[in-house]
């Protein structure tokens, strides 16, 4: 069993002062005295850092700051590409999630972009899909030619291959000409996904054999939900530091909750679907976190829109090499509102099996939260991630068989369910990195509270 006891204000507090000697460069953005710079490039390819900026009106999506209040009020900050063309260490990753009804199958499609135009090894650009029953694909390309994402939005894509008779373009290319254009490739812009691959790996770290031979799809997705309460500007999930170049990796939730609708081919079998449940999220930085679980469901049985996400990690540091600190959340949306227990607001701890058992627990100043949730020994997937030094490698285990226990508050009396909330959900995604030994942790309070 592995204890941590964290103080986290002292390590934050001396690193944002590190960090603030200069000033920093993040998500094409730069601070200056009279505003938010932002670039004239509105879509930029891998490797290319737009350096001609103007003072905006509004802020970009990526920042959250909006003082003309046009953000519409389920996006999030940091929704925009994070690449500031340093030769550092760098990925980015793009999840979705969308929860079938009737059979109890999922898709999960996942982006990632890794070292953008650099010459190192690990410099490429994935696109994976993990589908119903454990299955799996991923299509991989070395180098990041072709790849492109916007700074101030949710959108990004990648020609893998042209159809005969057209070239590809790091750019994105009409939706009705997607399927015209592009042979093998992905993009996603304005919410809708259009996408065609095959398994291809070369280049990349052998992982699981795919389960199909390719896969298609084209759906568009509607958020409901960002981070935050709703109607109101919507949080960094990581708080205030998320925009300081500090941590390794950075998290962000994009959609707590959302709505898709469209089709996915898998396997030589047509998926079509109306409103399912979506959720999504992304990472960036040098590579993800040496140990973390997450649970995540936006499908409670009888309770549509609820939404509860809950994580514990030991994350790097990235001005201390070497360093390493323990953070965890619970983030619940339920009936019209926003619950979320973080260690600035209160305790955080959890408990966590090498696989199969998850226990998360938070406090904050008016409720308590318990999160359990379990899946069978043999369910789940081995999933590529970013590492630090392989790339993208064999590195998580995915399952979409997970059940929640319990969710309990203390807020509504002792040993209460949340209003609204049976004590039971179904398609739970539980995800864990390899862990050898079972883990105990507790965050105590002691991160000062502040928010974006």
């Amino acid at each position: 069993t592995i204890t941590a006891h964290v103080k986290s204000y002292f390590i934050d507090m001396m690193l944002l002062n590190a960090a603030c000697a200069r000033p920093a460069l993040f998500n094409g953005l730069s601070p200056s005295v009279s505003g938010w710079r932002t670039p004239e490039v509105r879509f930029w390819g891998a490797g290319r850092c737009p350096r001609q900026r103007r003072l905006a009106s509004t802020a970009a999506h990526s920042n959250g700051f909006d003082p003309d209040d046009t953000i519409p009020r389920t996006t999030t900050p940091h929704s925009g590409y994070h690449f500031d063309g340093s030769d550092r260490r760098f990925f980015e990753g793009w999840y979705w999630r969308l929860t079938l009804p009737g059979r109890g199958q999922s898709f999960a499609v996942i982006y990632s972009v890794e070292d953008p135009g650099s010459q190192r090894p690990t410099s490429g650009v994935g696109a994976q899909i993990m589908g119903p029953n454990d299955s799996y694909l991923l299509q991989y390309e070395e180098g990041t030619a072709g790849f492109w994402a916007d700074p101030h939005e949710l959108a990004l894509g990648k020609v893998f291959a042209a159809s005969p008779g057209c070239a590809p373009a790091a750019a994105p290319c009409p939706p009705e000409r997607f399927e015209a254009l592009v042979s093998e490739g992905f993009q996603v812009q304005g919410g809708r996904h259009q996408g065609r691959i095959v398994s291809r790996e070369a280049g990349v770290v052998p992982g699981p054999a795919p389960s199909v031979a390719s896969a298609r799809w084209d759906f568009q997705v509607t958020p409901r939900l960002g981070w935050g309460s709703p109607g109101q500007r919507q949080l960094s999930t990581a708080g205030w530091l998320a925009a300081v170049p500090i941590f390794e990796p950075h998290w962000q939730v994009l959609m707590a909750h959302g709505s898709a609708s469209g089709w996915i081919e898998w396997g030589g079998e047509r998926y079509a679907f109306q409103g399912v449940p979506t959720y999504a999220e992304k990472n960036w930085g040098g590579g993800f976190p040496s140990r973390w679980c997450w649970v995540q469901c936006n499908s409670f049985d009888g309770h549509p829109g609820t939404s509860v996400t809950a994580v514990c990690a030991r994350r790097g540091v990235r001005l201390v090499p070497g360093l390493e600190e323990d953070v965890g959340l619970i983030g619940l949306h339920a009936a019209g509102d926003f619950h979320e227990f973080v260690p600035n607001k209160g305790d955080i701890g959890w408990e966590v099996e090498p696989w199969g058992t998850w226990r998360i627990h938070g406090e904050n100043a008016e409720h308590t939260a318990l999160v359990e949730a379990t899946c069978p020994p043999e369910a789940g997937t081995v999933l590529r991630a970013p590492t630090a030094d392989l790339g993208l490698a064999p590195f998580c285990r995915d399952s979409f068989s997970g059940r929640v226990r319990r969710l309990r508050s203390r807020g509504w009396g002792e040993g209460a369910c949340w209003p609204g909330l049976g004590d039971r959900a179904q398609s739970v995604l539980p995800r864990g990195a390899r862990a050898a030994t079972p883990a105990t942790h507790r965050v105590p309070n002691t991160i000062p509270g502040a928010r974006q």
